[in-house]
């Protein structure tokens, strides 16, 4: 089986405890058999005896019959710690191994795949895997090994009963066999799919309940959770009712041997006159027969597991498959902190067009460009290309005369501090999250930060000051508070390019105040990729590019633009009325 060999790689020096445990569970099967026969002889003691008396014979019997039900136990117990010893060095790897591959991803990828889908692949579809190994894989040479050995038993005891308490099992293996078609596959993916997505649903929606209850949408923002609910209900449902009329066919067939041994049975007596053999082999066949029962629906909870695995396996190589950052072999340094783009495309995964198209401009050390335009036009995607988020399709990007794909990770992380419109806050203290940005830095530095940052005010009202925690055991911040403590992490990495995206997008006019104040302290003699969304943001900027559809439709000074009467300026245009218009309508409602 493929899914087994994909596991197997993931055992390590445990690979061989799987077969360990196979080869114990089907001898434990077969242990557990011998009770039946020792009990059958029991019964043919009394039978001859006329009577229920402990002979001799009787009480070995049982003896025996006790001796291998306990071999049978110890057996099946050594074949479960095996193979869970095995399953637990999978499921161990398969989470290693990858957020190992996670790490290596371009962080660009966790744009596009959301943190509770990630959890969902990785912990949840490990788990799976590990039921598979550990319970429903040491049952398979038992599923198969017992109803062989079952078969020969009842065959050699009486043939012509052994044929009448097949019809129910055939009958039965065949129903099985309907159940588990195609469509059993098909609905493992789809159920999956599903889970996958209410997962992701429910942790957006919790991530996202403080903003719900602020502007009073509950109902509004409950829909996708609610959607995705109603989704896995109606498809879980709907394969369910599939199942019913078989599933109780099967039920029925599979329990009713007895009615077609007992029948058979007194025909036999009848012709035979053989009350006693007949009897003990009609004994013997009710205490065997359930195992067929027991080993269908081993193979049926075995095929289903396989299924999962299978599904699982498969979820977590596309999830890991997605394409790392290439590393370099031969990293070259940065020799200073200039930034170019030279004829630079770029189309998102499984995209058909293009981003950005034929960007190219620069940026001298120490200068700021700034990038404007509509939602859309590809401004973000600029400006990830600089850190790496993603790797450009065509032309290249130059830090310092150098590829940003021929530079160490490492150390084109430390000469890139960002700053995005989503921030990003560790539930930790103040002073982690700022020590983020350094993680050596002393407590004077620190202090130093927040007060260029503007954080000042921030800390001197919490309790417990740079020691306070954020998150559910804490206090939460506003969104122009979490921006400007990111601020003061980025200053205090003090790298030589900053790139910002739309810093103050969801600030309110007194923290966008602040952290203009703190980005001028950010920004101060390092080389600077900016967008922003407000106008007046960028009118002091070196040179200023106007991105249409995914292309450079204008750049130069702010008052270069201006005169071009071009589409900046319809944009500066448009933002002042909007400012006039805002300004009227508060002075209306003073």
């Amino acid at each position: 089986m493929g899914t087994l060999k994909k596991l197997q790689a993931y055992m390590g020096n445990r690979k061989i405890l799987l077969p360990v445990s196979m080869v114990l569970s089907a001898v434990s099967y077969l242990a557990g058999i011998l009770p039946f026969i020792f009990v059958w002889f029991i019964v043919r003691e009394l039978f001859r005896a006329g009577g229920i008396q402990a002979s001799d014979k009787v009480i070995t019997y049982a003896w025996w019959a006790a001796g291998w039900a306990i071999i049978n136990t110890i057996l099946y117990f050594v074949a479960l710690m095996s193979s869970h010893l095995a399953a637990f060095r999978v499921e161990t790897n398969l989470r290693r191994k990858a957020m190992k591959k996670i790490i290596n991803m371009p962080l660009g990828f966790f744009d596009t795949n959301t943190s509770g889908r990630i959890r969902k692949i990785i912990d949840d579809n490990a788990s799976i895997t590990h039921t598979f190994l550990a319970h429903q894989l040491p049952d398979l040479a038992g599923t198969i090994l017992v109803p062989v050995v079952a078969v020969i038993l009842v065959f050699v005891f009486d043939w012509k009963l052994g044929l009448v308490c097949m019809i129910p099992v055939i009958i039965s293996f065949l129903l099985m066999t309907v159940m588990m078609n195609n469509n059993s596959r098909k609905f493992m993916q789809e159920y999956m799919t599903s889970l996958e997505e209410m997962n992701a649903e429910a942790v957006e929606y919790v991530r996202g309940i403080p903003v719900v209850k602020v502007f009073q949408q509950t109902i509004y923002s409950f829909k996708n959770f609610h959607r995705s609910i109603m989704n896995y209900n109606k498809m879980v449902s709907s394969y369910t009712a599939m199942w019913e009329q078989p599933m109780s066919a099967y039920t029925i067939v599979i329990n009713g041997f007895a009615f077609l041994l007992a029948p058979a049975a007194i025909l036999l007596i009848g012709n035979t006159g053989d009350y006693a053999t007949v009897l003990l082999n009609f004994f013997l066949f009710i205490l065997i027969t359930p195992m067929f029962s027991q080993c269908i629906m081993k193979s049926m909870y075995l095929e289903q597991a396989l299924g999962q695995a299978t599904e699982a396996i498969n979820r977590l190589d596309k999830l890991t498959s997605f394409k790392p950052l290439r590393a370099t072999s031969y990293p070259k340094p940065v020799k200073n902190y200039g930034i170019c783009f030279e004829h630079v495309s770029f189309i998102y995964p499984g995209a058909k067009q293009k981003a950005i198209d034929n960007i190219s401009f620069s940026i001298s050390q120490g200068k700021t460009v700034a990038l404007v335009g509509a939602s859309g036009s590809g401004k973000t995607t600029i400006a990830r290309l600089v850190p790496r988020f993603w790797e450009a399709t065509e032309g290249q990007v130059l830090l310092g005369g150098t590829n940003v794909n021929d530079i160490g990770p490492e150390e084109l992380m430390s000469k890139i501090s960002f700053v995005f419109q989503n921030t990003r806050l560790f539930k930790t203290s103040l002073l982690e999250n700022i020590k983020y940005g350094n993680s050596e830095a002393t407590l004077e530095e620190v202090e130093r930060v927040v007060d260029l940052a503007q954080c000042r005010d921030i800390i001197d009202k919490q309790p417990n000051g740079l020691d306070t925690l954020i998150g559910t055991e804490g206090t939460y911040l506003s969104g122009g508070e979490q921006q400007r403590i990111v601020l003061a992490r980025s200053i205090l990495k003090n790298a030589p390019v900053v790139v910002l995206d739309e810093a103050t997008a969801f600030a309110d006019p007194e923290n966008e105040h602040l952290i203009h104040q703190a980005m001028v302290e950010l920004t101060k003699g390092k080389t600077v990729l900016m967008i922003a969304h407000r106008l007046t943001s960028v009118t002091d900027a070196d040179n200023i590019l106007v991105i249409d559809k995914g292309r450079i439709a204008e750049q130069g000074s702010h008052n270069g633009l201006i005169n071009q009467h071009g589409l900046y300026s319809a944009m500066w245009d448009e933002y002042r009325q909007s400012v006039r218009w805002t300004i009227g309508k508060e002075a209306r409602h003073a």
